[in-house]
């Protein structure tokens, strides 16, 4: 099975300044894969290349089987943009928007009607479907975006941080969203600074630093590179008193708790595992020693 995206000495620069540099990877159809990094570290450039609103300096990109610079029409047909705000009219309601969206892609009255309704099911708006969307709630606003995305259902669906402003309860619902396309089928590119979001989410991740990719793999294997579980004794202000490394065994776990114990450490005891702000941390020091 082909690639859903195949990116290959990928390059940007504006005037002298280098975005992107020499970035190469692929996606698989049907995964999530997501694109971590700062900001200004080149993802929304990436997603624009992706997409076709800009064009490469270097390299090349294929996406659902089609040249973004030979073919950029059939990237297009192919794919759906889900930005950081929500592309929806806020005068119409939310199936008008729906509706209108198929009308403009081609269906007949009838079929945009049916669509609209599918979607608003899907989306888990159908309550609210009658009411103009100025009244919705950023994350029925965001799933409505979504669904607008899905009128004509693409191969692949780009989401430049979609979940940017919304409260936790919006974003993990929109989580469980996401999830659901990509297990329908439909290979998911997501751009993000939230660490969590990245690591709930992905299938694999690529972290993006100063426009080059200095790591690619699932969340377990980026974590891996930053070093195993330790046991840490923090005193009463919270402060590290000791920490020792671990294997993650029973047996491991004792040893440790064995050694902090014949030191006479004191304070209360935690099994810390390495997570995605290690990895970002460690990994985005080490390329700008």
């Amino acid at each position: 099975m082909s690639a859903a995206i195949e990116v290959t000495r990928l390059g940007r620069s504006f005037g002298e300044v280098r975005v992107l540099d020499d970035l190469a990877f692929t996606v698989q159809p049907g995964e999530i894969f997501a694109l971590l990094g700062a900001n200004g570290a080149g993802k929304t450039t990436t997603i624009g290349i992706l997409t076709t609103l800009v064009r490469p300096t270097t390299g090349t990109a294929i996406v659902a089987g089609c040249n973004v610079v030979d073919d950029p029409v059939g990237v297009r047909r192919r794919i759906a943009l889900t930005g950081q705000s929500a592309a929806v009219d806020d005068v119409l309601t939310g199936r008008e928007n729906l509706m209108m969206l198929g009308r403009l892609s081609g269906l007949s009255r009838r079929a945009a009607k049916t669509r609209a309704a599918e979607l608003l099911d899907q989306f888990d708006l159908a309550a609210a479907g009658a009411r103009r969307v100025g009244t919705y709630s950023g994350g029925m606003r965001r799933r409505l975006d979504l669904a607008l995305s899905f009128v004509v259902t693409p191969e692949v669906l780009f989401l430049d941080e979609p979940t940017t402003g919304l409260d936790t309860r919006s974003r993990r619902e929109l989580w469980d969203v996401i999830r659901s396309l990509a297990a329908a089928g439909t290979t998911v590119f997501l751009t993000t600074q939230y660490l969590e979001e990245a690591d709930r989410l992905a299938d694999r991740i690529a972290l993006l630093d100063g426009g080059r990719i200095v790591a690619t793999g699932t969340a377990d294997e980026l974590k891996a590179l930053v070093g195993g579980e330790s046991v840490e004794v923090r005193d009463e202000h919270g402060d590290l008193v000791r920490s020792l490394p671990t294997d993650g065994t029973v047996a491991g776990l004792r040893r440790a708790l064995d050694q902090l114990d014949e030191s006479g450490a004191h304070g209360s005891v935690a099994l810390r595992r390495p997570t995605l702000d290690d990895v970002f941390l460690t990994l985005t020091e080490r390329e700008s020693a």
